[in-house]
């Protein structure tokens, strides 16, 4: 069983759950996903499930979308609802303040283009070959170097034509629509947005909407795979092993050069628009998806990186 899932991934599961659950409802051993979400959070998680696996590194880095909820009042050590607030000796949990649309946006305006990142302590980030998460469990902090990210759009959405939701306890809460890079850390920007309003912030709700070309349009509950499973059409809502490269060029090969880059062989083709190194779909004389290659320049030639052809 060979194929892409686009998962709405339910809060209170880690990403790790999901692969495990969907390895014992295909009974599919080879099953990896290609973007954590933290356990609060819902919504996509692609999943590649048998020969799909081989295509996470052309996946890791696609760019993300998400709906983002941010508790404006408090920080929280974990940048989360899962949190204790971090709140300095004697200092109170601030009210929700009359901001005005104009503070807003001058809150959310330095957080678009470019922007640098300390990487939170709780994140599956490595220091030293140590999950960062693993040390702030252990009540340590360790130095993190920042990381350049790009948010190419960041809005809010007004909540009933309004642009805070108000609570009972003198809180309120900014819903904002967040396209990034991957890499990019919702809790490390729901917390400068606060910073910028001069007061704490953390996230208290995180839906990821799109990771690359999927979106929720394209999801299916792990009930529903479950369903669609017993009764046999499993296989059904996996998508094809291209859905996964749409945006790379494409090569047809004839009969004997796929059976070359079978072999691992290089093969003549490409076009010269086409960047030095860049990869691309080869297709079969059939029309089947045969491998992932890369483009040579130089020679002009065609070279296999990652091969698709089923086991026999």
């Amino acid at each position: 069983m060979d194929g892409i899932l686009v998962i709405d991934k339910p809060t209170g599961w880690t990403s790790h759950d999901v692969v495990a659950r969907i390895r014992r409802i295909l009974r599919e051993r080879r099953v990896g996903h290609t973007g954590t979400l933290d356990p609060f959070a819902t919504g996509v998680l692609v999943v590649l499930v048998g020969r799909a696996t081989r295509l996470a590194q052309f996946l890791a880095g696609a760019e993300k979308e998400y709906e983002a909820t941010v508790r404006l009042g408090y920080a929280t050590d974990t940048g989360d609802l899962t949190g204790t607030p971090r709140l300095a000796e004697g200092e109170q949990i601030k009210p929700c303040a009359a901001w005005s649309a104009a503070e807003i946006e001058a809150a959310l305006s330095p957080l678009r283009g470019e922007i640098e990142q300390v990487p939170p302590m709780y994140s599956a980030k490595k220091v030293q070959g140590r999950k960062l998460y693993e040390l702030a469990r252990r009540g340590m902090e360790v130095e993190r170097l920042a990381v350049r990210v790009v948010v190419h759009e960041l809005e809010v959405l007004p909540s009933d034509g309004a642009l805070f939701s108000h609570h009972t306890d003198g809180m309120c809460e900014l819903r904002v629509r967040v396209v990034c890079s991957a890499g990019t850390y919702v809790r490390v920007l729901a917390e400068s947005i606060g910073e910028h309003l001069g007061t704490g912030a953390h996230l208290s709700a995180l839906s990821r909407t799109r990771a690359g070309v999927f979106d929720l349009s394209k999801a299916v509950t792990l009930e529903r795979l479950n369903e669609l499973a017993e009764a046999g059409r499993g296989a059904k809502v996996l998508l094809p092993l291209d859905a996964a490269l749409s945006e790379l060029p494409s090569a047809h090969l004839t009969a004997e050069d796929a059976q070359r880059i079978r072999q691992g062989a290089a093969v003549r083709g490409g076009e010269e628009n086409w960047a030095d190194g860049a990869p691309v779909k080869l297709y079969d004389h059939a029309g089947s998806l045969l491998a992932v290659g890369v483009y040579d320049a130089a020679r002009r030639s065609l070279r296999p990186r990652v091969l698709l052809v089923a086991e026999k």
